[in-house]
C-alpha cells in the first residue's frame, strides 16, 4: 500500500510548493535579506521614487555588506562565497521591494565586483572587492555609450598608450552607481582604426583620478530609487597595471553581463509577486456588487494567470540556478530567463493595476512603480530583441545580427 502524507495547506503565494525544493539554508537566507529590506527599504523607497532620490545609499550599501549581499556569489576577498540560487533568492527579495535596489547591488556584484573579481590583477582585487564587499567602497561598470548600446563592439571610448600609461576618453551613458562610484570597470577600444572588438580592453578606474567625472541623470520615469550617470573620461591617464591583463575583446564585458542577467531573471519574479500579492489583497477587500472583487469570475482568471506565470518563471530561475551551481549555464540559457521572465513580470504588473482600478496608479501600492521599473529591465543587460536573437542563434546556428 503507498502511504501518502498529507498535503500542507496551501500557500496562495506559492501553490505549486516551490518552498519545498529550497534547502533550509536557501530559506534562511531568503528570510533573512527579505528582513533587512522590511526594516531598511519599504518603509522609504515609494517616497524615494517618488523623489527621485536614493539618499543614504553609502549606508544602505553598507547594511547589504555586513548581512554579506555584495558580491555574495563570489569566493576570497571578503566575499561571502554563496551559491548562485542564494544569490538568486536574494535578488528576488531585493526586487520585491525595488527593482532600484536590485540594481545597486547587482551592479555592485555582478558588474563591477565580479569584472575585478574575473579580469583584474591581484592588486585590483587585493584593492578593492574587500572594501566593496563591505560597502565601504561603491562600484560601477561603464560598457554601454551614448550611441552604442546593443553593439558595444563598436564603442567610441578609446584608450591609448603614452609612455607608461594608458590615456582614456570617452563617454558612457546610463550607468548605474557612477555618480556615487568610489572605483569604476570601464571597457575601451585599444585599436583607433576600424572597430576591431579583439582590441577592447577592460580598465580599473579610480574615480577620483583626474579627468573622470560622474554627471547624474535626472528626470526619469524608471529606477528613480536608484543612482544613474554618465561616465566622461577626458584624457584620464592611468598606470600600464590599470588595465586587465586577460581580457581581450568582447568576452570580458559579456561575461559580466551574463552574471547580472542572472540575477535579473530571479529579481523580475520578485516584482512579479509583490505586484501579484497586493493585487490578491486589495480583491479580498474592495466590494463591489455587494461581496469582494475577488468572488468574480473575470478577477480570479487574473490571479489565477499571475500565479501559473510566477510559478512557471520561479521555477525556470530555479532550474538555471542549480545549472548554474553545477554545470554552468550557456548564454542563450540566461536569455531565455531574462527574455521570459521579464515579459511575464510585466504583465502580471499590468494585470494586477487593472484589478486596483484607478487605485492602481497611486503610490500608496507598488503595482505602478514596479512597472515603471520594469520598463528599464526589459532594455538593460541586453534588449528583448538582442537576447530573442541570442536564442535564434542558438537554434538556428545563424546568427542574424552581425
Amino acid at each position: 500500500m503507498n502511504h501518502k502524507k498529507t498535503p500542507k495547506n496551501r500557500n496562495p503565494l506559492d501553490l505549486a510548493d516551490i518552498d519545498d525544493c529550497l534547502s533550509e539554508e536557501e530559506k534562511a537566507v531568503r528570510s533573512s535579506v527579505r528582513g533587512l529590506l522590511s526594516q531598511h527599504v519599504d518603509p522609504y523607497v515609494g517616497e524615494w521614487f517618488e523623489n527621485g532620490e536614493l539618499p543614504g545609499v553609502r549606508d544602505l550599501a553598507k547594511k547589504f555588506g555586513e548581512m554579506g549581499l555584495l558580491g555574495m556569489h563570489l569566493e576570497g576577498y571578503g566575499c561571502a562565497g554563496m551559491s548562485a540560487v542564494d544569490y538568486g533568492l536574494a535578488c528576488m527579495e531585493l526586487e520585491a521591494s525595488d527593482s532600484g535596489i536590485r540594481s545597486l547591488v547587482s551592479v555592485q556584484g555582478s558588474l563591477a565586483m565580479f569584472g575585478i573579481w574575473r579580469w583584474g590583477t591581484e592588486e585590483h582585487k587585493q584593492q578593492w572587492l574587500p572594501q566593496m564587499a563591505t560597502g565601504e567602497a561603491i562600484g560601477c561598470f561603464g560598457l554601454t555609450e551614448p550611441d552604442h548600446g546593443s553593439d558595444p563592439s563598436g564603442m567610441r571610448t578609446f584608450a591609448k598608450k603614452n609612455g607608461g600609461d594608458w590615456v582614456l576618453n570617452g563617454r558612457k551613458m546610463w550607468i548605474t552607481n557612477s555618480p556615487i562610484a568610489d572605483v569604476a570597470v570601464v571597457w575601451a577600444q585599444t585599436q583607433e582604426s576600424g572597430n576591431d572588438s579583439n582590441g577592447i580592453r577592460g580598465f580599473c578606474v579610480p574615480t577620483d583620478t583626474p579627468g573622470f567625472a560622474a554627471p547624474e541623470i535626472t528626470r526619469k520615469g524608471s529606477l528613480r530609487a536608484s543612482s544613474t550617470g554618465e561616465i566622461v573620461l577626458d584624457d584620464v591617464r592611468l598606470p600600464e597595471n590599470a588595465v586587465f591583463p586577460e581580457a581581450h575583446g568582447l568576452k570580458g564585458p559579456l561575461s559580466c553581463l551574463n552574471e547580472a542577467r542572472y540575477g535579473i531573471l530571479w529579481g523580475t519574479m520578485g516584482a512579479a509577486r509583490s505586484a501579484y500579492q497586493t493585487a490578491l489583497e486589495y480583491a479580498g477587500q474592495r466590494e463591489q456588487f455587494g461581496r469582494p472583487i475577488s468572488g468574480f469570475q473575470l478577477i480570479q482568471a487574473k490571479l489565477a494567470n499571475m500565479v501559473v506565470e510566477i510559478t512557471l518563471g520561479t521555477l525556470l530561475a530555479l532550474h538555471l540556478g542549480r545549472r548554474k551551481d553545477t554545470v554552468g549555464l550557456r548564454p542563450e540559457q540566461v536569455s531565455i530567463g531574462k527574455v521570459n521572465n521579464v515579459a511575464k513580470a510585466l504583465q502580471v504588473c499590468r494585470d494586477a493595476r487593472t484589478i486596483l482600478g484607478g487605485n492602481g496608479i497611486s503610490y500608496e501600492f507598488p503595482i505602478m512603480r514596479h512597472m515603471a521599473n520594469l520598463e528599464s529591465v526589459l532594455t538593460y543587460e541586453g534588449t528583448t530583441e538582442m537576447h530573442t536573437l541570442m536564442i535564434g542563434e542558438a537554434v538556428t546556428g545563424q546568427a542574424a545580427f552581425r
